[in-house]
């Protein structure tokens, strides 16, 4: 049996994506592990924050990969990736898929406050910014024209579900926000979203996409929609099992979780039949394209981050 051909080290002990895919590359024969530290391996495989950059790339003769760029971290926080999107014009009039966001920094915090008018200017000339002037005139503006006051608060690092609150009031947004004591993103709420049936249900759409070295993009072709276990109501925001698709609170908190799919899940194939023989559309010329779209303007955020650093 040859030896195999690649090293890689695993930064983070405490990963079980990262364990699987080490076994997966050592049992192919062509992956060997090497001691977290050992500076002379072809793949280094851990999180965002954890990973040395400025090390990268001086053992002679070695190509060095990661699985994150750098500043992939200000893409996957929501704050850096709504500053990105609103500061750079050229990201902005394409990003017509984004909702309305703001960002807001707890008060204790003492982050300059962006003006009611003027705040794009203010953001792109301090390193931090907080919009809840900006945020309260547009709330003032919806609610004054009669359209939709459903706003959402989101933690720029939370996951599973934490730090989130739905609200018609503003001033109940910000007070959250103000005792969580970290940055959130307030975005206007989807008020009308596409419902799954039976059972009249939200979902979200999750992808799975490589970026490799030269900055191609590659989709894989299968998804997976995270479905709640209950109807959207939209008279109860407090909910959560009505608007957030969560696993974790999904299972936790519904007692129909698995009862229409199992996990929660729709894979792709049950989805594209799906939205066939219930709304006659198809997913390749009317969903898909959609996706790629996000996933290009999103991407593109991230090249104009690496060509600041």
């Amino acid at each position: 049996m040859s030896s195999p051909m690649y090293t890689f080290v695993l930064r983070d002990d405490n990963s079980t994506v990262y364990a699987e895919v080490a076994k997966i590359l050592t049992a192919t024969g062509k992956w060997k592990r090497l001691k977290k530290d050992n500076p002379r391996f072809n793949l280094m495989l851990g999180e965002r924050n954890r990973l040395p950059f400025g090390r990268l790339g001086h053992e002679p003769g070695l190509m060095q990969l990661v699985n994150y760029y750098r500043g992939a971290d200000k893409l996957c926080r929501k704050a850096s990736l709504v500053k990105i999107i609103k500061t750079s014009p050229e990201l902005k009039d394409s990003c017509n898929w984004f909702p309305e966001s703001y960002i807001i920094y707890p008060t204790n915090l003492n982050t300059p406050v962006a003006p009611a008018t003027n705040g794009i200017s203010h953001m792109k000339s301090n390193p931090k910014t907080d919009e809840r002037e900006v945020f309260l005139a547009s709330y003032q503006s919806r609610k004054e024209s009669g359209e939709g006051t459903v706003w959402i608060a989101k933690s720029s690092a939370g996951a599973k579900g934490a730090g989130i609150l739905i609200s018609h009031d503003a001033n109940q947004l910000l007070e959250f926000i103000d005792n969580q004591g970290q940055v959130h993103v307030i975005q206007k709420y989807l008020e009308k979203p596409l419902l799954l049936e039976p059972g009249q249900r939200k979902f979200d759409i999750r992808s799975w996409v490589l970026v490799d070295h030269q900055y191609n993009i590659y989709l894989y072709r299968e998804g997976v929609l995270r479905t709640s276990s209950e109807p959207y109501n939209s008279l109860d925001l407090q909910d959560m099992t009505s608007h957030l698709t969560n696993h974790c609170i999904q299972k936790e908190h519904s007692q129909n979780y698995g009862h229409y799919e199992e996990g929660n899940e729709m894979f792709f194939d049950e989805f594209r039949s799906y939205l066939l023989s219930t709304h006659n559309v198809s997913m390749e010329t009317s969903i898909l394209p959609q996706i790629k779209h996000i996933i290009r303007c999103t991407l593109a955020s991230d090249v104009f981050l690496l060509n600041s650093l």
